[in-house]
């Protein structure tokens, strides 16, 4: 597997990195050999963050003792100086360490500055003389936020949603990333669940060498997935080209990716599922998702409030009520046999 450098700050790493979201749902001797094992199977740069509930701790303790021998790259939500300096602390103290190789602003809805009179940024310089951390960050969901980032010239990588399924403007921000001499994490390479060709999502990804792929692990069969292309990297041929093709042309339009962000709903509504409902009917086919438990969940769609907090807070800007009404519609129809799944 080829190395990569993330632009100016010098990291360099496989270009197959390991997304540090999913071991929360794991117990911790389970997420410590999965990250072991990342490890002996050669991935390197591991992406964590504070709001990941206990996933730091399970990256502290895996790796306790060779922290020299990984990169690490943490989060923080914080909306004040206080707020960060304490999860500053936080962070390091899970993790057992001194320093982060990156920190990262999370999620942003703004692109923090100097005397923009947040303190935010303040915050990272600070941080950044103390030795606490070595390189600053910033992920984003919204596409423009994300280039005012690279615009600004103040951070050293970008971490935003990338993968096959992306668009032609999301692609000019890795040239404009590129071009800034500023490193690319890709998040959801899969595109939350949507996208189940692990070669052909690894394939596209090597196209670009300034993007690394951090891939969302919970299993060890998911990771050694990964690893396989440690020893044999996939090629983006004809065969592969057409796949994607034909993936794109199923998947255009809105679509929810489940990331959560516009939770909890007032209503109870189960959003980062629901939204979604019809995709995964049709691309994870299950008898789960026609449960008792899972109409229960679908039905509260009726009673949506029509508040606009959950299109308010979406990322990826969709109409979130439209798009739960629509897949409520068809998951009647598949209810009533009208259609196969």
């Amino acid at each position: 597997m080829r190395e990569i450098t993330l632009g100016s700050t010098g990291i360099s790493t496989v270009q197959n990195a390991f997304g540090a979201l999913p071991i929360q749902r794991v117990d911790m001797d389970t997420a410590v050999k999965i990250l072991r094992r990342a490890y002996e199977g050669g991935m390197r740069f591991f992406d964590t963050a504070r709001a990941y509930s206990d996933s730091e701790e399970k990256l502290g303790e895996a790796f306790d003792g060779m922290r020299e021998q990984v990169f690490i790259a943490s989060k923080t939500m914080a909306k004040t100086p206080e707020e960060f300096r304490k999860q500053l602390d936080t962070t390091l103290r899970n993790l057992r360490t001194d320093y982060l190789d990156i920190y990262q602003f999370h999620c942003v809805d703004q692109c923090y500055a100097p005397g923009d009179g947040t303190g935010m940024y303040e915050c990272m310089l600070e941080a950044k003389a103390q030795g606490r951390i070595r390189h600053i960050g910033v992920t984003a969901h919204k596409l423009e936020i994300a280039f005012d980032c690279v615009k600004s010239g103040l951070y050293e990588t970008l971490q935003f949603p990338f993968s096959y399924l992306s668009s032609e403007r999301e692609v000019e921000l890795v040239e404009a990333c590129r071009r800034a001499d500023m490193g690319f994490i890709a998040m959801k390479g899969l595109a939350g669940g949507l996208i189940h060709n692990s070669g052909a999502a690894m394939a596209y990804m090597l196209q670009f060498d300034n993007v690394l792929p951090i891939w969302g692990i919970q299993r060890m069969s998911e990771l050694e997935e990964w690893l396989a292309f440690m020893e044999k990297e996939p090629v983006l041929d004809e065969k592969i080209r057409a796949y994607i093709e034909k993936e794109r042309g199923e998947l255009a339009g809105e679509f929810c990716r489940g990331c959560g962000y516009c939770m909890p709903c007032p209503a109870g509504i189960m959003i980062n599922q629901c939204a979604r409902m019809s995709l995964m009917l049709r691309r994870a086919p299950s008898a789960n998702w026609l449960s008792e438990t899972m109409q229960a969940e679908m039905k509260k769609i009726e009673g949506c409030l029509e508040c606009g907090r959950c299109k308010s807070k979406c990322p990826y800007e969709l109409n979130t009520p439209e798009l739960l009404k629509k897949n409520l519609e068809d998951y009647k129809r598949v209810l009533a046999g009208e259609v196969t799944i």
